[in-house]
């Protein structure tokens, strides 16, 4: 399987950096110039990459009035299907300029796609990815669609149960696409915290052979920071210029002042958590100066006897190992010693 790929010039593995993805969604608010400011605010608070969705209200639903297509349980409740949909999709005509502008920042820019047209759409605006959003995970004809055009595929899985995220892996390796990427989810809007399952970011990793992940949609930055810390390669948090524009998805979003912290701290917590290294670097290593070794602690003539009164493990550590106290308990110096004398073997009769 190929756990090594790809995204424009980012290089996604098992042991490379986090790959940063701003989620623009419905947070340009309808407004084109909104869109664009976004994209540039996101590459200033760090972002690698900025992902758009690809829809219109009839390409994901239908407008219809029952009680089947009426919100519930979420920050949208009573709104049908249809009329959010409506008004959180990005138009088609400004993807073009958009791609372009994202470019002319210097971010990876892709899409999620939600039907086919959508995939040839963006096959047009040569993406370098895809990203299938949690509520796609079961249409396995969209999924294989997406994997048959051999880009890598990052595939979250916020409503997914094992057999879910099976038949979706299976999707794309079924289409000779072993570019996935597996995104832990949680498809709550805002998720709460103790809900985030952090754990499956390893799991999903391993009982894959993926690399993995994190879409957040927590309030704040702790989730992103301890995901980083879990192995995530991947994380995905929806981004907006200023919450009090309003829309869909601002509640659940942070602004540039917050994503840049998250950056930072993402980028720290990739530092702390570093490699599996016994051995110590230069820095480290001058800190065994304060660590403990055999020192004479009272003064003492050539033949007297090697006693726990005289000599002791004490800091620094320029003297004897102190795991040779019990060795030479019980000799004789050879040498006539003073208090503050480093223990070392020449001073002791063998």
């Amino acid at each position: 399987m190929i756990t090594t790929f790809s995204i424009d010039d980012f290089q996604l593995s098992s042991n490379g950096p986090v790959f940063i993805i701003a989620e623009l969604s419905a947070n340009h608010n309808g407004r084109l110039d909104n869109a664009i400011a976004t994209i540039r605010a996101a590459k200033k608070a760090g972002a690698d990459a900025i992902k758009f969705q690809t829809y219109t209200a009839d390409t994901i639903t239908i407008d219809a009035r029952t009680d089947d297509f009426r919100i519930s349980g979420t920050i949208w409740d009573g709104k049908y299907l249809h009329d959010l949909y409506q008004e959180a999709y990005t138009p088609w005509e400004w993807h073009e300029q958009l791609f372009a502008v994202a470019k002319e920042a210097g971010l990876v820019c892709f899409s999620s796609p939600f039907d086919p047209t959508a995939v040839d759409f963006l096959e047009k605006l040569e993406v370098p990815a895809y990203k299938i959003a949690s509520f796609e995970i079961t249409d396995i004809p969209l999924i294989e669609y997406v994997a048959s055009k051999g880009k890598p595929v990052i595939i979250s899985t916020g409503i997914a149960e094992l057999e879910d995220i099976e038949l979706a892996v299976d999707a794309c390796r079924r289409m000779n696409n072993n570019q996935v990427a597996l995104l832990k989810c949680t498809s709550n809007y805002p998720a709460p915290i103790e809900e985030a399952n952090l754990l499956m970011i390893k799991d999903l990793a391993e009982r894959f052979d993926v690399i993995s992940g994190l879409s957040d949609h927590t309030m704040g930055i702790t989730a992103p920071v301890v995901a980083t810390a879990m192995g995530a390669k991947i994380i995905e948090k929806h981004f907006i210029l200023d919450r009090s524009i309003g829309g869909p998805d601002a509640s659940f979003s942070l602004n540039e002042e917050e994503f840049t912290a998250m950056v930072t701290a993402v980028r720290e917590a990739e530092k702390a958590v570093g490699e599996i290294n016994y051995n110590l670097t230069d820095k480290q290593g001058k800190g065994r100066d304060f660590s403990r070794s055999l020192y004479v602690v009272q003064d003492a003539k050539a033949g007297d006897t090697v006693t726990a009164d005289n000599i002791r493990s004490v800091r620094p550590g320029y003297g004897m190992h102190p795991k040779h106290m019990h060795e030479i308990l019980g000799k004789t110096f050879t040498q006539d010693v003073k208090k503050g004398d480093r223990v070392l073997w020449n001073i002791i009769k063998k």
